[in-house]
């Protein structure tokens, strides 16, 4: 079972590559300013995608809307996370995880192509 110690650690490793990622870390780190809030906010997303906890409150679609994002963006973010989940949970676990990344990558990819 996926806990929220592998959850904090998914979250911590991962944005630690993308802030020095030379594709998608200029645009992560241009949006975001405050990074110890915004990983506090990714934990509890993920808390609530893989846990159903409820902690997180948001609206991750209309957040990214506003941002540069290309659509050539998400393979790297996927690769990032799948390298990311497969060093810090067992692989079953770490499958369940890029199931539910996928699924929000494409939904993902789906709004933000609709932009005018």
């Amino acid at each position: 079972m996926i806990t929220e110690a592998e959850i904090s650690r998914l979250v911590d490793r991962f944005y630690a590559k993308v802030q020095l990622d030379p594709e998608i870390g200029p645009v992560f780190n241009e949006a975001i300013h405050n990074w110890d809030a915004h990983l506090a906010l990714l934990k509890d997303f993920w808390s609530t995608v893989l846990l159903a906890t409820g902690k997180y409150k948001g609206n991750p679609l209309l957040a990214h809307f506003p941002l540069p994002i290309e659509e050539r963006y998400f393979a790297r973010w996927l690769a990032l996370f799948s390298e990311t989940a497969n060093e810090v949970m067992p692989a079953a676990e770490a499958a369940i995880v890029l199931q539910k990344a996928e699924l929000i990558a494409t939904n993902m990819k789906r709004v933000l192509a609709s932009r005018p």
